[in-house]
C-alpha cells in the first residue's frame, strides 16, 4: 500500500482515500464520486475492525462480500482497494499497545452507549492515514460524531490529510443508508422510517420558529416512539457535540434507535434543509 502512494505521488497525483468496512452500498459509493472530485487517484479500504465493536455487538455477524464489493468499487472507478486483515493491521493479535483516545467529545451520544467504540475507530483510522497516506479523505455525515471527531484527530495530532465530510445519502423514502438494513425485515424497515421522519418533525418546527432544544426534542420524540423502534437517544448539538442552549442553522439534531434488533443512527444540520428531506437525495 505504501509502496503504491509513494509510486503515484512520485508521477504527482493527488491520492483520495475512502475508508469502509465493506458490503458496501450507494452511500460508500458516493463517497468514491466526491473523492474523484477532489484527488487524481482514489483507495478504498474494507476492514471489518474489531477494536470498535464491543464484546455484545454484531462483529462476527457483520455483513461481508468482498466479491461483491470488488465488483463495485472497480466499477465505481476506485483505483486501489486495500484490504488488510486483522493480523496485518494488529500484529501478534489482541489489543495494541498504542490506542487513540476519543476525549470528552467520545465520551457522549454513541460513545456513551458504546464506549471504547470511539477510541477503536480512531486507532484503525489513524494507522489507515499512515498505510495510505492520502491527501484527503472523505467520510459520510450520517456517521456525524464519528466524522467530527476524525477531524478533531487530524487537527490534534497534525495529520496532513484534508477531511471531507459528505452528505447522507438516502432512500427515497428517507431511509440513510447503511450496511446494517440489511439486518431489518420488511416490516421492521418500515418502522426504521420513523428515525428519518423525527429528524424532518424536529426540522420543520425549528423553520416554524421554536428555538428552545428541549421543545424541540420532545417533538422529535413524539414521532421516534412508535411500535418497533426503541429510542436511545434524540439530542440536539453543536459540531463539538456540546448540547445547545438555543437551535441555531448550524445545530445538529443527532438520533439512535433500536428496530428489533438492529441498532440505527442518523441526523440532520436544520439549517440543510436536505438531510431529513425524503424527496431528495444528495
Amino acid at each position: 500500500m505504501r509502496a503504491w502512494s509513494r509510486a503515484e505521488r512520485a508521477r504527482g497525483r493527488r491520492i483520495g482515500f475512502v475508508p469502509t468496512m465493506g458490503y458496501l452500498h450507494e452511500g460508500h459509493l458516493r463517497l468514491v464520486d466526491r473523492a474523484k472530485e477532489l484527488a487524481d487517484r482514489v483507495v478504498l479500504s474494507i476492514f471489518v475492525n474489531p477494536l470498535q465493536f464491543g464484546p455484545k455487538e454484531d462483529f462476527s455477524t457483520y455483513p461481508r462480500d468482498l466479491a461483491r464489493d470488488r465488483q463495485l468499487a472497480e466499477a465505481r472507478g476506485v483505483d486501489c482497494l486495500f484490504v488488510p486483515d486483522a493480523s496485518e493491521m494488529y500484529p501478534g493479535g489482541g489489543e495494541p499497545v498504542a490506542r487513540v483516545t476519543a476525549g470528552a467529545m467520545g465520551d457522549t451520544l454513541e460513545g456513551a452507549a458504546r464506549p471504547g467504540h470511539f477510541s477503536g475507530v480512531l486507532t484503525v483510522v489513524a494507522k489507515l492515514f499512515h498505510l495510505v497516506a492520502p491527501d484527503v479523505a472523505v467520510f459520510g455525515r450520517k456517521d456525524f460524531q464519528q466524522a467530527m471527531l476524525v477531524q478533531r484527530m487530524v487537527r490534534d495530532l497534525d495529520f496532513p490529510v484534508a477531511i471531507d465530510v459528505a452528505p447522507t445519502v438516502r432512500e427515497l423514502d428517507g431511509l440513510a443508508l447503511s450496511s446494517r438494513n440489511t439486518y431489518l425485515t420488511p416490516d421492521q424497515r418500515r418502522s426504521a422510517l420513523a428515525l428519518s421522519r423525527a429528524l424532518r418533525a424536529v426540522e420543520q418546527t425549528w423553520r416554524g420558529g421554536e428555538a428552545e432544544p428541549a421543545a424541540l426534542e420532545r417533538r422529535g420524540l413524539e414521532i421516534l416512539r412508535t411500535p418497533g423502534v426503541e429510542p436511545e437517544y434524540l439530542a440536539l448539538v453543536d459540531e463539538d457535540l456540546r448540547s445547545v442552549t438555543r437551535a441555531t442553522p448550524r445545530t445538529v439534531a443527532v438520533v439512535a434507535a433500536r428496530v428489533g434488533a438492529t441498532r440505527l443512527i442518523d441526523n440532520v444540520v436544520l439549517g440543510d434543509g436536505v438531510a431529513a428531506d425524503p424527496t431528495v437525495r444528495p
